[in-house]
């Protein structure tokens, strides 16, 4: 199967990179601004696929060409705009709502990555059943493995922990990830512990403003730390290193962040909402997205250190279920259902 990806111009080289048998094709420097790639997207888009000989166009973000010239399918990630519509601002919302009904309609394929987020669909919007393929997502094994005790020192130098230990969350901050709660859960565990690990927020900023209010109600004697983004080399040693990696969200469309942590060795704490079971099993450690709630599990692993290495095993082989193969096949079969 031939291959053409169109990209941003910043991107092509990176990807001509990686897929040296693909076309990569850089799209107009224009649609670098998202109002401008939405209107390419319409139009534009089109023309290229016609251009390139495309049997079908694959979108993988949600939106979708209304007239495209082929069959097209159509990645839809969660259904948490329809779920969870409180956790995000209103413009989002409606857009995203709009544009995942506009796929449901347009596409041949709709490819969804978890069972959750295709049931969603289905109860949630009347999606027909037959026309939506499951591929999870995958976890690359060598960026994400067991750190080494050199790669582990070298986060916690960075991070200025030493030896300390803590408590990792990776991803972006957004009300969906209930970052407040889980400070909030986090300061009220460890507050009269004789040596409290740390807290580690990791990741881009995001748009949630109760998060500086949830840290200005920590205590001063424990220690929060926000370093923004990590190096990419740096996230097994900062997932690994960490006595256990929390994520209490409020539902995922599939939840990588509880995966990669997974496949570094780390015990997980996490929440029962939408895809995360799937994912996660029997293999992760459950709490509620409540702060009381995720004090009392997270205190209680941070003080049973034979659950933890128990969790951290079984977290690890079940991560290696999981492969980019295996969801690469079932986008090459969606596509060719498509083009049928």
């Amino acid at each position: 199967m031939d291959l053409a990806v169109v990209a941003l111009r910043t991107d092509a080289e990176r990807y001509s990179r990686m897929l040296p048998r693909a076309e990569v094709v850089a799209a107009p420097a224009a649609v670098a601004h998202r109002p401008a790639r939405l209107a390419w997207e319409q139009t534009g888009l089109p023309l290229l696929a016609q251009q390139v000989g495309a049997k079908v166009l694959h979108s993988p973000f949600y939106t979708c060409p209304l007239r495209a010239g082929c069959p097209v399918t159509v990645t839809v990630h969660d259904a948490t705009f329809f779920t969870e519509p409180e956790h995000y601002d209103k413009t989002r919302r409606t857009f995203f709502r709009s544009a995942i009904k506009t796929s449901l309609r347009r596409a041949s394929r709709v490819i969804v990555p978890s069972k959750a987020t295709r049931d969603e669909l289905i109860r949630l919007l009347d999606a027909d059943p037959t026309v939506i393929d499951v591929a999870y997502h995958g976890v690359d094994q060598t960026a994400f493995h067991v750190p080494t005790e050199e790669e582990k020192a070298r986060v916690r130098a960075r991070l200025g922990l030493g030896d300390s230990g803590y408590v990792a969350f990776l991803g972006a901050k957004e009300p969906r990830k209930n970052v407040p709660n889980l400070i909030r859960g986090w300061s009220r565990a460890v507050t009269d512990l004789p040596d409290p690990p740390a807290l580690v927020v990791a990741g881009g900023q995001g748009h949630d403003d109760d998060i500086d209010r949830a840290v200005a109600e920590v205590p001063a004697h424990l220690r929060l730390l926000r370093p923004g983004y990590l190096r990419y080399a740096d996230l097994p040693g900062f997932l690994g290193g960490a006595l256990v990696a929390a994520y209490p969200s409020y539902g995922e469309g599939f939840g990588l962040p509880i995966l990669e942590a997974m496949a570094c060795g780390t015990p997980v704490l996490t929440t029962p909402r939408l895809s995360l079971p799937e994912v996660g099993g029997d293999a992760v450690g459950y709490t509620t997205e409540d702060p009381d709630r995720i004090a009392t599990d997270l205190r209680d692993l941070l003080q049973d250190e034979q659950r933890r290495i128990t969790l951290a095993k079984a977290g690890f082989d079940r991560a290696k279920e999981f492969t980019w193969d295996s969801s690469a096949e079932v986008h090459i079969a969606a596509w060719r259902r498509a083009a049928e």
